[in-house]
This record gives C-alpha cells, sequence and structure tokens, in this order.
C-alpha cells in the first residue's frame, strides 16, 4: 500500500542507504533503508498476531529517543495504527489521564520512567493496557524486552490495504506539563504535505540531517525525521539534547542540516568543544520556536560560516510552515520568513478582518497540512477553525509590505500593564543585544497598582558582571518606559523544556510567590 508504509517503499527505491544513525546509542549503530524496513515489519507482526493491534488502534511509548521510536512508528503505519508518542515530563498522573483519553493497547517505555510506568499500570487507567514492552531494563511486572518480541516475530511483509490518506498516523500532544494536553492528530496526508513543503524549500536526497528534538515533539518526528525517510536521506538521533555531542556530530558524521531552537543555539556556543569543532560541512542551520537574536546568528556567521534558516512551526500545522532564507537572516531580522509553498497565512483583528501590512492582530493559516482536529475533542476541534476554514494559532503577528511575517508573541505570554500590552518578545529581543546576557526571559507578574509588571530573568555570560540596575538602565534606553519591566532575577539556569523551549509557566509560578 502506498500510504502508510513508507520503509516498504524506500525498502524498494534505495534499500542499501544509511537510514539511521542512533548515536544514543554505545557503538553509534547505523541502520539501512531495508534493515528498517525487515525491524518494522517484524514489529508489525509481533503487535498483531499478539497484541491484536489493527487499523486505528492507539499504542504509546514513555521514552527517550532512540531508534525504537521510529521502529514503533513505522509498525503501526504499516499496520493502520496510531503511535501515541508520551512526553517523557509528565507526572504520572497526568500520563494516567492521556492514557485514560486515547486507551492505547500497549506501552512501550525505557527504563529511566520504570517507577512512572509501575504507578500506570497499578492504576484503572490502565485497564485499555494489555502488553507493556520495556527498551531495557528489568521492566515492570508482566513487561517483555521490545528487542524479543520484535526479533522473535517473522519478517513477512506487513501492509494495510485500506489505509487512507485521512487515517491517523500519530497523536502529537500540544501542552505542557499541567493540565490535560489537546491531541493532535495527525493524518497521513498531513505528513505528505509537510512533507512536500520540506522538500520544496530545505532537503535534497543525499542530506544527512542530526536530529535533537524529542520524537513526542512535533520538531523531532515531523520537522525533518519523517521528510528525510521519504526522501531518501540519513538522520542521526541523539537521547537528548547536549551541545557539546552536537558539535562532535556534526563534524564526524558531516552532517549536512541541523535543526533547533535559539537556547539550543545559544549553549552550543559555551560547549567546550566550540572553539574547534568543524561545522563546514552544514549546508544550512533552521531556527524556530523563537526568534534568533541578531548577535547570535553574527557569532555563528564570522567564527563558523554558518547559514541560518529561521521559521515557524506548530503541532496542530505543518510543522513547516514559514521559512526565511538565509540571506534575509539580518535584512530582515525577527521574521519568521514567508509562508511555504502551499500554505496561506493572513493576520486578522478580534472580529477575523483582515488587516493590512504593519497592524498586529492574530495569525491565522490555512492548507492541506493542517491536523485532523483533536482526539475526542470536538468542542476544541471546532473552536480552532473559522467559518472560512482559518486555523486560528493564538500568536499575535504582523506582516510588512513584502509579505515577510514577524511573531509578536503568543496570546497567553503578552500581558497588560497599566492598560498598555507589553510583549515579553519585544523585551527579550532588546536583552540579547545587551553583551552580558547569555540568556534570558520576561513574564508578567501580578501587581496591585498596574495589573501586571514585567519580570526579567537572565543567565549571565560566563565571566560576564551585570547588576540589575544596568539592565533595567538599558532596556529604558532602548525600549517605552512602560515596556521595561520592574525587576531582575539572576539565575544559574533556565528552566528548560525536552525540546530546548524556555518553560516560562515554572518562572511565573518560582516568582509569583517569591518576595
Amino acid at each position: 500500500m502506498y500510504i502508510g508504509d513508507y520503509l516498504g517503499r524506500r525498502r524498494i527505491y534505495s534499500p542499501d542507504k544509511l537510514a539511521i544513525i542512533d548515536a544514543g546509542r554505545p557503538g553509534e549503530p547505523g541502520y539501512t533503508y531495508a534493515q528498517l524496513n525487515e525491524r518494522a515489519n517484524r514489529l508489525a507482526n509481533f503487535l498483531r498476531n499478539e497484541v491484536g493491534v489493527g487499523k486505528g488502534d492507539r499504542v504509546g511509548i514513555f521514552a527517550r529517543d532512540s531508534i525504537e521510536h521510529l521502529d514503533l512508528f513505522f509498525a503501526l503505519s504499516k499496520l493502520g495504527a496510531i503511535h501515541v508518542a508520551f512526553n517523557w515530563r509528565l507526572h504520572p498522573q497526568e500520563l494516567a489521564r492521556l492514557c485514560e483519553d486515547t486507551t492505547p493497547k500497549a506501552i512501550v517505555y525505557s527504563d529511566d520512567f520504570r517507577l512512572t510506568i509501575a504507578n500506570l499500570q497499578a492504576s484503572p487507567a490502565s485497564a485499555s493496557i494489555t502488553h507493556y514492552l520495556h527498551l531495557e531494563g528489568p521492566g515492570v511486572a508482566d513487561s517483555r524486552l521490545f528487542a524479543d518480541a520484535r526479533d522473535g516475530s517473522p519478517a513477512d511483509p506487513v501492509t494495510c490495504e485500506t489505509l487512507e490518506a485521512e487515517d491517523i498516523a500519530a497523536l502529537l500532544f500540544t501542552g505542557g506539563t499541567t493540565g490535560l494536553a489537546k491531541g493532535a492528530q495527525i493524518s497521513h496526508r498531513q505528513i505528505a504535505w509537510n512533507t512536500l513543503n520540506t522538500v520544496i524549500h530545505d532537503v535534497t536526497h543525499n542530506d544527512v540531517y542530526l536530529n535533537v528534538f524529542p520524537m513526542f515533539h512535533t520538531g523531532g518526528l515531523l520537522v525533518y525525521t519523517l521528510p528525510q525517510v521519504i526522501f531518501g536521506g540519513t538522520t542521526i538521533l541523539t537521547r537528548q539534547f547536549d551541545p557539546a555531542q552536537v558539535l562532535d556530530l556534526i563534524e564526524r558524521y558531516k552532517v549536512t542540516v541541523f535543526g533547533g531552537v535559539p537556547t539550543m543555539y545559544q549553549m552550543m556556543t559555551q560547549a567546550p568543544n566550540w572553539a574547534t569543532a568543524d561545522l563546514t560541512s552544514l549546508r544550512f542551520c533552521t531556527s524556530g520556536g523563537a526568534p534568533l537574536p541578531v548577535p547570535l546568528v553574527q557569532k555563528y556567521t564570522a567564527e563558523k560560516g554558518i547559514r541560518f534558516k529561521q521559521g515557524f512551526g506548530m503541532t496542530e500545522f505543518g510543522p513547516g510552515i514559514f521559512a526565511l532564507a538565509p540571506e534575509d537572516a539580518i535584512r530582515k531580522a525577527g521574521s519568521i520568513g514567508r509562508p511555504n509553498f502551499f500554505v496561506d497565512a493572513r493576520i486578522v483583528d478580534e472580529e477575523n478582518h483582515p488587516l493590512p501590512p504593519g497592524e498586529v492582530g492574530e495569525l491565522v493559516l490555512k492548507g492541506p497540512s493542517y491536523c485532523s482536529g483533536y482526539w475526542g475533542n470536538p468542542e476544541a476541534s471546532i473552536a480552532a477553525v473559522d467559518a472560512e476554514g482559518w486555523f486560528h494559532t493564538g500568536d499575535l503577528a504582523t506582516c510588512d509590505e513584502d509579505w515577510y511575517f514577524f511573531i509578536v508573541d503568543r496570546l497567553k505570554d503578552m500581558f497588560i500593564s497599566g492598560g498598555e500590552n507589553v510583549y515579553p518578545a519585544e523585551i527579550e529581543a532588546a536583552l540579547y543585544r545587551h553583551p552580558a546576557v547569555h540568556m534570558c526571559a520576561v513574564v508578567g507578574l501580578p501587581d496591585p497598582k498596574w495589573g501586571e509588571v514585567g519580570l526579567v530573568c537572565v543567565v549571565r555570560k560566563p565571566g560576564a558582571a551585570v547588576t540589575a540596575e544596568e539592565l533595567i538602565a538599558f532596556l529604558q534606553n532602548n525600549l517605552a518606559r512602560y515596556k521595561v519591566p520592574r525587576r531582575v532575577e539572576f539565575l544559574d539556569a533556565l528552566p528548560i523544556s525536552a525540546a530546548g523551549k524556555i518553560l516560562k509557566r515554572e518562572l511565573r509560578e518560582k516568582f509569583t510567590t517569591a518576595p
């Protein structure tokens, strides 16, 4: 079947091409497309014959990145079943609630999270789960080793002949680590159109991509990893982001494409091997999640000759939505670029009327790479899309006369101080121009007089000295007075998610109650 059996097709076109290198494993084993296809067939046979997984069934995974994540995804695609990757930062109770919601037939997990899985196994939320597969370690009661289950099954080809483009391939959860996250339904149609957008703008048949995003995140599964498989490239997996390891892998494997978020790029410049790392194999780096500070772009360009493609994506749409060409990185600094080929975008006001260039409003999107709504949540699915079919992102943005778009901030991150809208992203962009600032985040805190006031959390560069008063004065010289935060806190590190984004919610919680 041409839909879903991605590896079956690659087995025909490029069986001996190196597909995956698992750099999180000892010896960094590599797998060709033929080997990857065989592994997926064996696992699919096990899941079908011994677990009873069929079209539309769910199987969950609670593990750090590894080749087994892809084994599971491709095996389930062959069966027409649904891959459910859970955020391994979840509290056991949150995992239990998501399992109640998605009712997986089996759970795959790594030893890091054995206690979480044991708690799940003992709760009523596990009622749908008949099999537990562990990747290493002793495992919880009645578990079976994932490798034994896979390798002990026949390698007969598996495919779902009734699978169609609108069938769901995966659930990716749009939420952090609080409340019940919404499961975006990723269809095979969305995967195909996202791949086409990615190929048009980015990848070639011979690219080597290094993935540092977790597979429970759209960045890990969909930004380049799946397009690379469909297009026949090579992908390197890491267990989790490590700046020194990243620099080493780029040099040793002659990586041509790397993607990260600004915090990752900041951290790489502080790695012990930054000065000696040879990054000349890179065709370009991509950055998303937040505007890439201009001084950081200039540092990478001057010291490593790196060309940056900046962009913007989200779980529900794409995720390849916008791209900014390397030649525009400075000229259009702060822009997410223009919409990708098969994406339409506009800025609208509160009444859903299109706004002209230069006006701030909500970014809305339309195109065939939109997801199929939210799992088990028809109300949220309907609310996300207006009557004309535009998906409302919740992002405040603007565009210029040349159709370059700029994210102003998230609606939820914007705060109102003394009746004025304040956008933390604008303040952070100014802060990154200060030579002592390594990383920063701005959040709004409750205030009895002004409603909310800004708090700056700063990590200083090694050896740099700057006071709170100096940073406030610096901002006063660069921003309107009402935008300038009233308070600065210096931290050794900012709370960072597994996807490399700053967890502003934790900062708000930490300092809302702090004196």
